[in-house]
């Protein structure tokens, strides 16, 4: 087995694994919304139903429609992802599908379907299920899209931190011990970190929707609900994306992949004691350094193992087949998904201390700020995931099986080249359309009639005590 040995191009490997890395991306920004905007759903749908308010209806009724056209575009961009596996990753999936296959498919059979079966009653059934019932419905969706998640994310995990298995005579894996598998100490800390970052995502979204209502002028008890559940929430998720959750990972990655930790911090030589963490600098893996670097002393020790007189391994400490494969690429993406979390709590608190103060719908510059910085999650998680699958570079599953060995041994360049290319232009079209449409609704608004309701009176809330 050959580890540790970066592509060239000339390499089916890249290609692979370029396509791969484009796939889930783009697919990526699909579920982290709709994750993160489920429970939005239930907690609006229970108010409705507790109190008989119209403006909690009103919104559970306007995100509905884009959660089903985010699910939608979801559902659409997910199987690709799938048939790599054996199109693009036969030999790994040969090697391990005996492990992963199993919470793959149970992430279809007990997540998906239950999610996939109960969108479209939460999108258009609220009149005929009548308001408890299409709570429930709410729930459910919540439900199946959190444990879709996580059956992802224990297959993730296994992959970082492979635990719960055992060799097959004829060299294959199999699942020993489905309990290990499934609650992965790995994998319970990167669900939870994982979960509450598309709960940023969700809460970003909808307090920038309410910026812009307020901006406009438009909706003002809309956008004042939409400001101060949004804004609140995602305080709370952007605490607890650094911390207890994004503490736990580091320590985690610290424990069992030294030389990721090296390389997320552009570390060539191993310190003894009060190593500091980098806040700015450029990798020169060259000549072995960091350039222009500022750093906090101390703190990498504490914050990777507890106190700060902990040594940490530089990456001087591994033979180069050990090291990550791009240092470069994995160092910048762990301090932008680290900056952007920093930057999201002070701006968050921020809004927080304007909704204390009375003030949140009119400081007019705050809501722009507010109303354009919903992108940036999208690029925090897409930065964290980047820093996780790079991190465990040069291993398809970490220690036990190279990413070198796992391709399909005759698919050629030339060949997923075409089928990148294609992927790109249909996945461009499908952005296209996607951005059209939850355009339309957002220029809509919440106060416009839904499709297939009356434009007066409260449907669906007969009977609300």
């Amino acid at each position: 087995m050959q580890v540790g040995k970066s592509p060239q191009m000339y390499d089916p490997t890249l290609w692979h694994r370029l396509q791969f890395a484009f796939s889930i991306v783009y697919h990526y920004l699909f579920p982290q919304l709709t994750m993160g905007l489920a429970w939005f759903l239930v907690y609006w749908k229970w108010r409705a139903l507790r109190t008989g308010e119209e403006r909690y209806a009103k919104a559970a009724r306007f995100w509905a429609r884009i959660f089903g056209l985010n699910f939608a575009m979801g559902v659409v961009t997910g199987p690709p992802m799938e048939f790599q596996f054996g199109t693009n990753w036969g030999e790994f999936t040969k090697f391990a599908g005996g492990v992963i296959g199993q919470t793959l498919a149970m992430e279809g059979m007990f997540s998906f379907f239950l999610e996939s079966a109960l969108v479209g009653a939460l999108v258009w059934g609220e009149e005929r299920l009548g308001p408890r019932k299409h709570f429930l419905t709410a729930l459910g969706v919540a439900i199946g899209s959190w444990l879709s998640g996580f059956f992802i994310i224990v297959t993730n995990a296994f992959m970082q931190h492979p635990v719960g298995h055992g060799m097959s005579e004829d060299g294959t894996l199999h699942i020993a011990d489905l309990g290990a598998y499934l609650l992965n100490p790995w994998g319970l800390v990167q669900f939870a970190h994982n979960q509450m970052a598309a709960l940023v995502t969700g809460s970003f979204v909808v307090t920038a929707l309410g910026a812009y209502l307020a901006l406009r002028g438009r909706s003002a008890e809309q956008a004042r609900l939409y400001l101060r559940h949004g804004a609140l929430t995602a305080l709370v998720a952007s605490v607890l994306v650094a911390f207890p959750t994004g503490d736990q990972q580091a320590k985690l990655v610290a424990r069992h992949q030294e030389p990721a930790l090296a390389a997320m911090e552009g570390r060539f030589q191993t310190q003894s004691s009060m190593v500091e963490i980098t806040l700015i600098g450029q990798p020169n893996v060259r000549e072995r350094r960091l350039d222009n670097p500022i750093q906090v002393p101390g703190m990498l020790s504490f914050l990777a193992f507890g106190t700060f007189h902990s040594e940490v391994r530089g990456l001087d400490a591994f033979p180069e087949s050990e090291w990550p494969t791009n240092i470069e690429l994995l160092y910048y993406a762990f301090h932008v998904m680290a900056g952007l979390g920093t930057l999201f709590i002070l701006l968050m608190g921020l809004a927080n201390l304007a909704r204390w103060r009375g003030r949140l719908e009119t400081t007019r510059p705050l809501l722009w700020v507010l109303m354009l910085a919903f992108p940036f999650p999208f690029i925090a998680n897409t930065a964290g995931w980047i820093t996780a699958e790079l991190g465990r570079q040069p291993w398809l599953i970490y220690g036990l099986y190279p990413t070198s060995e796992g391709a399909s041994k005759i698919v050629s360049s030339g060949n997923v080249l075409f089928t990148l290319v294609g992927l790109t232009g249909l996945y461009f079209v499908l952005g296209l359309l996607y951005l059209f449409l939850v355009g339309h609704e957002a220029l809509r608004g919440p106060d416009a009639a839904p499709h297939g309701h009356a434009a007066h009176g409260q449907p669906g809330m007969e009977g609300t005590p």
